[in-house]
């Protein structure tokens, strides 16, 4: 069942932000409740487009401690409270034992919010401390064995949907990254089914813009806990792959706009990948509507403003 008490209309855009990345948001703010409202009604879209939340969920919450962990759970707070349908949320958050980790911070802000949440003690840091070398990149080992213990703890509580706070931007990110360092054409779907068969995992910030984010999080004064692991590591790749594309939402908005709204519209006789297509059996069809290669047939000054409907 979709969250259609939202009204969001079909035509809605997750806008690109075209404000200062600098401005400071104060809570409540007319500036504070458009962008709330924008982020929620993305959130409410995403949920709908892909079928993410479904009658009777129960939905494992990952909070890492960030900004776009603390902004999803808040979304979808709100979410829960307006939709036609009932789910359950549980707020799960992986100790992983790092020096210094604030252990009692993220249990004094749930308890505040009044939900449902568990802390799950594992000390994966001195795993991967042990086995990867010193100055080598740890995300690889670290994210393989948090994912393993999400997906069993989300076993052991029921959850029939694990949420991730990974946002439009992300997704941009990782499509980049494939492209350009592995060679294909993939990024993070905002719903699958996980590595184990056993778990579904949805983004419902897939629409959402990290500017928006970042600016929300700042106005709500979100007890934000750094990862001392791999958060103060560089990721050269990503990191180029975020400077390429903020270089070029500077130059054209809609570029941005563009890639996402292509990720949703592939046409795969038009790729190269002969698993999607097959070339082998073409047969000729008569009164056949030309759709091939006529990308720059048309005139190029037509109307941008219908491009784009995600992001």
């Amino acid at each position: 069942m979709e969250l259609d008490v939202l009204n969001i209309s079909p035509e809605i855009k997750v806008e690109s932000s075209g404000e200062p990345q600098n401005e400071l948001l104060i809570k409540h703010s007319r500036r504070f409740d458009s962008i709330e409202k924008k982020i929620r009604r993305a959130a409410g879209k995403a949920i709908t487009d892909f079928n993410m939340i479904e009658e009777g969920d129960r939905i494992m919450v990952c909070l890492s401690g960030g900004k776009d962990s603390f902004t999803m759970l808040d979304t979808l707070i709100y979410l829960k409270s307006v939709a036609p349908i009932d789910f359950e949320l549980v707020a799960v958050n992986l100790d992983q034992k790092q020096p210094g980790f604030p252990e009692q911070v993220l249990p004094t802000y749930l308890k505040k919010l009044g939900i449902e949440y568990r802390i799950v003690e594992r000390d994966t840091y001195s795993i991967v401390k042990s086995k990867i070398e010193p100055g080598k990149t740890t995300c690889s080992l670290c994210s393989r064995l948090r994912r393993g213990i999400l997906y069993s703890t989300a076993e052991e509580i029921g959850a029939t949907k694990i949420a991730l706070g990974h946002h439009g931007d992300d997704i941009l990110h990782t499509f980049m990254l494939n492209m350009f360092y592995g060679g294909s054409i993939k990024t993070m779907p905002a719903k699958l089914i996980a590595d184990d068969g056993k778990n579904i995992v949805i983004r419902p910030l897939a629409y959402c813009r990290e500017a928006d984010i970042k600016k929300y999080s700042q106005a709500m004064d979100y007890p934000i806990i750094p990862c001392n692991l791999c958060g103060s590591q560089p990721n050269l790749q990503r990191q180029a792959m975020r400077s390429m594309l903020d270089e070029w939402e500077k130059t054209n908005p809609l570029w941005i706009k563009s890639m996402m709204t292509a990720m949703s519209n592939i046409k795969p006789s038009q790729m190269l990948d002969r698993n999607l297509f097959d070339f082998d059996d073409f047969k000729l069809k008569t009164n056949f509507e030309l759709t091939g290669d006529v990308l720059f047939d048309k005139d190029e000054s037509t109307d941008s403003s219908k491009v784009i409907q995600l992001i």
